[in-house]
Order: structure tokens, then C-alpha cells, then sequence
């Protein structure tokens, strides 16, 4: 009898037991944030434009989700992690550039994990100064730190390591996610310096990626004539502002010998810098790839057009940018794998992005700070088998300021009112349709390097209309569907002039929206120098 009852408990009782623990198991799941820098979508072939492959970065598309219109605030490293960790806007967060303070003491997602139970951890690239708060470890590099045997800060102290910068930061993260306490849930920001400029490759694939030809963008040698002054004064041309030295690898003595020029004292010292981190094998190595390289550009130069000099460089730079990719890529890989081996992945979330899109060539341009498509829009793959549907593609316009939110909601965390992103966790798992019909950008690093003027701007599925403003007072208007490239400003034609109206009047909703101004404009205005 007494079997009979318990059996009788089991049958009616445990159905209820397993669902409770699985919405446990929903409710706090661990999160792996991934974070590369200027890493463009175009550049990760789960998009589709055949640069290269990342087998690894695509099973996260395959087994999850990929955002094809994922976009940033304001497309500049330090203020996209700024925004990744606040949840708000440059102009709130107050890191509007890279040479703004970031005020650790305001509020983050980390500490709200942390302060519930979560154990955190950060590692790899941060480029804010300070000791980040929120992480129960923290193991950053300085500033943009270097690939090769470079220095870290853990937990506060200096330190040396041996070893190529992307393999070390996957190492370190694996390391920890073993050494966690097993008890809690855990996420960790797991955040690489690659494939950032000057694009130094893991030594193992230098031979495979300078042996390559890749295919240019059409608009290779855009001359920049449908657009206004931002485009033409510029300066992130290929051709006319790439390091020869620092970013093409050509030795300041080899450039001295063919009478080039056109190269810094840093551009110098960044050539130096970078190999002299190498051990005397390594650097035979880096040589042995790179010397028969500069012996035909040597042998070539002088007979070069200015045609060819472009498409040399062009070709130079993709086979470093995405050389240092490789090593991403392979580090995903070996994470997913950790993740499986110890019964982790199923109740894992994995994300996957970068700080924000990139030029590889596109409108004769590389870096980003434009909110022009490539720069505008960034990589954004998630994987979470235990809620997220494999094999999605989503179109929503949403933004890295709403990571800090979407995984807050992941942890079953109330979202604090003041964070202005919003948690997109209901468009993946299908129970949210509607979603935002604009996004708003803000940029403001001007006059500085790169020298791509202020500008504020809205995209909408279609349309994206921008203000130049600060020395300039200039509009542009762009119709993505009839024109993806954006090579022709339309603002002042008069087929647009409802458009125009239309664009204008969501700008301003936006810019009320999110608690933006002309004022705010002002603040961030550099004083004069005297």
C-alpha cells in the first residue's frame, strides 16, 4: 500500500518537480559574452559575403540565432563597451569618445549579476581606464593592449604573459569558467583585442592569409561625389592615410630605401613596438613571411601606379585583418567545445558581437565611425539551446544598447528603469512581433584622428538620415533600398521631400526619446586651447 501511494505522489507530482526545474534552470542560465573588436559582419561568413571563413563563429547562427540589422550608438570602441555595460547612450554614460573618463561607479549589468547571486568575470579588452567594477576577477589588457606576449591587469596587478593575445584571453576565460564555484551561475565577458588595427596575425596563420587574393569591393575607388563634405575630408582612405609601416608591415628602413615619406614617428614606432614584443624564434618566423613579401613590393614600387598602389594595399591589409580573425574564430570554437564537454552548453547563453562594423575596403575606407552601413551595423549571433530555436534570422533594429537589458531579462533580473535599451529576448524566443522602427546614432570624436566629423543620425528600415553638424551644417538622406551602398545623398531631391519630412520628424521623436539635445550637442563641444 505504501508503494502504491508513493508510486501514486510520484506519477501526479514529479511532472510538476521536472517543470520547476527547468524553469530554474531558464531562469538563471550562465552567459558568455563574446566581444570582438572591429570585427565587420562582413568579414564572418555565416553573412553571406564570402571574405573568409569562421566555421566556428557560424555554428553559433546555425544552433541559434543571427541579427542581420544589429547596429551600435555610436561606433567607436571604448564608448560601444561604455554603452554594452550602462545600457544608455554615449551623452548619459558620459564616455562619448575614446579620450573621455568612464565613471565606473554607475551602475552596470555585472554588478546587478553579481549583487544576486552571479559570479562575474571579465577578460581581455576593456580600453577604459580604471579597475572594472562589477567582476568578481578581471583580467584586462592596457589600453588596446598587443598581440603579441602581451601585458595584463588581474585583479589590479601588472603582468607579462607569453603567448599570442587571442589564444591567451580564450585560455584565461576557459581557465576560469573550470575554476568557478560550480554552485552558482556565472557569466563572463569574454572580450578580444582582434582583429583591431595594427592586424599583427597568430605566427600560425601567416603563411595561409598572405598567400590570398580577395575579391575588392566595388565601390573600391569611390571618389565620394553623391555625398557631402564628411565623406570627402575624411581621413581613412587606403590609399592616402593607411600606415605603410605600421599598418602594411613594410620596415621603416625598406620605406627610407624607396624614398616613401609619408609615415609618422608612431606609425615607426608601432612597427618597432609591435615586432620588438617578439622572442628571437618568433620574430624568424614573422620574417621568413613577410621579407620575400616586401622584396617583390621593393622590386615593384617604383613602376606602381597609384591604381595599383590601392589594390596592393587593399590586398595587404585584408590578408592581416583577417588573419587576426583566424584566431577569433578558433577561440570560439574551443570555448563551444568546453562548454559541451562539461554539460554546460545546453544552459549557456552565448553572444556573440563587436564593438561595432568596420570598412574593409568599402568606399575606398577602412576604421568605421560613420553611420554609414559597414560601420553602423555590427556582428550579433546568440545561441541558447534551451530557449533560443536553432537556424533563426532576424531583421529587428536592434542595438548593442540593448545587450545590458536582453541579459538582465536572460537572468530573471528586473531591467532598471534608466537603462535605455530594451531586452529582445521576446523576438527569439516568438513572443514579441512588434519591435523598434528606428534606431538613433550619436558621434562626436572631432577634430581627432580619422577626422570624420560630429554627427548625429536615425535609421529606419529603409531610410537613414544624418546631421553633420559642429563646423558644418550639413544633412544627408539615403534610401538603403534603392541604394545599399549609400552613394548618393537624396535629401534635397524633391521625389523625397515627404520622406525628408517624415525622417525629420522621427529624428526628433528619437532624440526626445532617448533624452538627447542641442544642448547635449554643446557639453561635448572641446573648449578652445590657448
Amino acid at each position: 500500500m505504501r508503494l502504491y501511494i508513493i508510486t501514486f505522489f510520484l506519477c501526479i507530482f514529479m511532472p510538476w518537480i521536472l517543470m520547476a526545474q527547468t524553469g530554474k534552470t531558464k531562469k538563471h542560465p550562465n552567459i558568455v559574452y563574446i566581444m570582438s573588436d572591429d570585427h565587420g559582419y562582413q568579414a564572418i561568413s555565416a553573412y553571406g559575403y564570402g571574405l573568409n571563413e569562421t566555421p566556428n563563429i557560424d555554428r553559433l547562427a546555425k544552433e541559434g540565432a543571427i541579427f542581420t540589422r544589429a547596429t551600435v550608438t555610436n561606433s567607436l570602441c571604448a564608448p560601444s563597451w561604455a554603452v554594452l555595460l550602462t545600457g544608455k547612450h554615449s551623452y548619459i554614460n558620459g564616455k562619448i569618445d575614446n579620450e573621455a573618463t568612464f565613471d565606473w561607479n554607475q551602475n552596470n549589468f555585472a554588478k546587478i549579476l553579481q549583487k544576486n547571486g552571479y559570479q562575474t568575470a571579465l577578460i581581455g579588452k576593456i580600453h577604459m581606464d580604471g579597475l572594472p567594477q562589477g567582476f568578481d576577477h578581471s583580467a584586462v589588457l592596457i589600453d588596446q593592449g598587443e598581440y603579441y606576449n602581451p601585458n595584463f591587469i588581474i585583479d589590479g596587478v601588472k603582468r607579462q604573459i607569453a603567448g599570442y593575445v587571442s589564444d591567451l584571453t580564450t585560455d584565461m576565460t576557459l581557465d576560469w569558467i573550470a575554476k568557478r564555484d560550480t554552485s552558482k551561475p556565472f557569466c563572463v565577458l569574454y572580450h578580444q583585442k582582434a582583429p583591431h588595427r595594427e592586424w599583427l596575425p597568430a605566427l600560425r596563420h601567416l603563411q595561409k592569409y598572405t598567400s590570398k587574393t580577395y575579391k575588392e569591393p566595388s565601390n573600391l575607388f569611390d571618389t565620394y561625389e553623391g555625398r557631402g563634405t564628411a565623406a570627402k575630408t575624411a581621413e581613412m582612405n587606403i590609399l592616402k592615410h593607411m600606415n605603410w609601416s605600421g599598418d602594411n608591415k613594410i620596415p621603416p628602413a625598406l620605406m627610407d630605401e624607396l624614398g616613401i615619406k609619408e609615415y609618422l614617428t608612431w606609425d615607426k614606432a608601432a612597427f618597432n613596438g609591435n615586432l620588438g614584443r617578439m622572442t628571437t624564434a618568433e620574430r624568424a618566423a614573422w620574417d621568413s613571411i613577410y621579407n620575400p613579401i616586401m622584396a617583390d613590393f621593393s622590386r615593384k614600387y617604383h613602376d606602381m601606379s597609384k591604381e595599383e598602389l590601392m589594390r596592393w594595399r587593399y590586398q595587404r591589409y585584408m590578408q592581416d585583418y583577417l588573419g587576426t580573425v583566424a584566431a577569433v574564430d578558433e577561440g570560439v570554437g574551443r570555448l563551444l567545445e568546453f562548454l559541451k564537454e562539461n554539460g554546460l552548453d545546453e544552459n549557456t547563453i552565448v553572444i556573440y558581437t563587436s564593438d561595432q562594423g568596420f570598412y574593409l575596403g568599402e568606399h575606398g575606407w577602412f576604421d568605421k565611425r560613420f553611420m554609414y552601413e559597414e560601420s553602423l551595423r555590427t556582428p550579433l549571433l546568440i545561441r541558447y539551446p534551451a530557449e533560443i530555436k536553432a537556424g533563426q534570422a532576424s531583421k529587428a533594429l536592434v542595438q548593442n544598447l540593448d545587450f545590458a537589458p536582453t541579459i538582465l531579462d536572460y537572468a530573471g533580473l528586473s531591467i532598471p528603469k534608466d537603462m535605455q535599451g530594451k531586452s529582445f529576448r521576446g523576438l527569439l524566443n516568438g513572443k514579441e512581433h512588434r519591435w523598434r522602427d528606428a534606431v538613433y546614432y550619436t558621434y562626436y570624436e572631432y577634430p581627432s584622428i580619422h577626422m570624420v566629423k560630429r554627427h548625429y543620425g536615425i535609421r529606419t528600415e529603409r531610410y537613414k538620415l544624418i546631421h553633420f553638424y559642429y563646423d558644418k551644417d550639413e544633412w544627408e538622406l539615403y534610401d538603403l533600398e534603392k541604394d545599399p551602398q549609400e552613394m548618393q545623398n537624396v535629401y534635397d531631391l524633391e521625389a523625397y521631400r515627404k520622406v525628408r519630412e517624415q525622417m525629420h520628424r522621427k529624428l526628433d521623436e528619437a532624440r526626445a526619446h532617448y533624452k538627447d539635445s542641442d544642448e547635449n550637442d554643446k557639453r561635448f563641444i572641446p573648449k578652445a586651447k590657448h
